[in-house]
């Protein structure tokens, strides 16, 4: 894995502008096929790999299995290009190690470790917060983390905005100062991060790895009408998320993508890079879904395009009660 940097010279370097997750791995990716997307991934010049000790506990009670895959994948790579790779996890959303208190931050970032079969782990998240912790006592075991030489970078994902500030305040010079964000953030899902975390991404120099780029695939282009969605695998969520707001935005999100003979998936990652995000994170279930997200990190949009995709997407830019 790659050696320690300073936060200023940057988790993504010459890779390409996307973050591939994996926590399709395990549940409806078997290995050999996760395998097949990473190997596609590094071919095609991606470096930055993200999972987590959850991944899918949703599908399976024990967890575990992305990264298993993950590491069977590592095992099989040479050296060279493991010292190129950045590759992340995450710590403290997974029963029985649900907290990000001191003993259960360890346990959970040395089993990781073992599963993924590497020295130290380049990016660890806390995955959530616990209330029940204190900012301070949350800093000191990260802190441990890095000092213990297990992993080798912090970063923050799904603490409140008040939380995330606190934290940052807190860890400020030491070992545990953050060095990336991970929020949830989309076409359909803005006013959150734009007013709340990307102030903070910016005040505090933060590298932003948003999740539900794809809006767990309504941006895909694959759900033309409501009809589309039945038997998918988040089908309530899915459903619940397809208003009529959602319908426009999907509407223009396809026109544009279109005019330039691209999948609106590319087209959607894209409009994440062009609002200054490091870089999306996105996740394929089968290698044929990968070309369209290597191609929304090469896309680049025209101003009037991002302007449209904007405009259409407003209703979700706005704070919920906003008329």
């Amino acid at each position: 894995m790659t050696a320690p940097m300073s936060p200023a010279a940057g988790l993504l370097g010459d890779a390409l502008p996307l973050n591939l997750g994996t926590n399709p791995f395990g549940w409806t990716t078997g290995e050999d096929a996760a395998h097949e997307i990473l190997d596609a991934f590094v071919e095609a010049g991606g470096r930055l790999i993200d999972t987590a000790d959850v991944y899918p506990a949703w599908f399976n009670e024990r967890g575990e299995a992305s990264e298993e895959i993950v590491g069977s994948w590592l095992a099989r790579q040479g050296e060279d290009l493991k010292e190129e790779l950045v590759v992340a996890t995450k710590g403290g959303h997974r029963v029985p190690v649900d907290s990000v208190d001191k003993e259960r931050l360890t346990a959970a970032a040395e089993a990781s470790l073992r599963r993924l079969g590497v020295e130290a782990i380049d990016l660890y998240y806390l995955h959530k917060d616990d209330p029940e912790v204190p900012i301070d006592d949350q800093v000191e075991a990260a802190a441990g983390l890095v000092e213990r030489g297990l992993v080798r970078r912090i970063g923050l994902s799904n603490h409140s905005p008040e939380r995330t500030r606190a934290f940052l305040e807190a860890a400020r010079g030491t070992p545990a100062a953050p060095v990336a964000l991970q929020p949830e953030y989309n076409l359909l899902s803005r006013a959150r991060y734009e007013r709340s975390y990307r102030p903070l991404a910016r005040e505090f120099r933060l590298e932003v790895f948003p999740y539900k780029s794809l809006a767990s695939g309504l941006l895909t282009g694959k759900y033309a009408s409501r009809e589309d969605l039945e038997g998918a695998a988040r089908q309530g969520a899915l459903e619940k998320a397809y208003t009529p707001d959602a319908e426009r935005v999907l509407e223009r999100l396809r026109r544009v993508a279109d005019v330039r003979d691209e999948e609106p998936a590319a087209i959607a990652l894209a409009w994440l890079r062009a609002k200054g995000v490091t870089a999306p994170l996105a996740s394929a279930s089968r290698p044929e879904q990968l070309p369209a997200l290597i191609e929304g990190a090469r896309v680049t949009l025209s101003s009037s395009e991002v302007t449209t995709l904007d405009a259409a997407s407003q209703s979700f830019a706005r704070p919920e009660g906003d008329d």
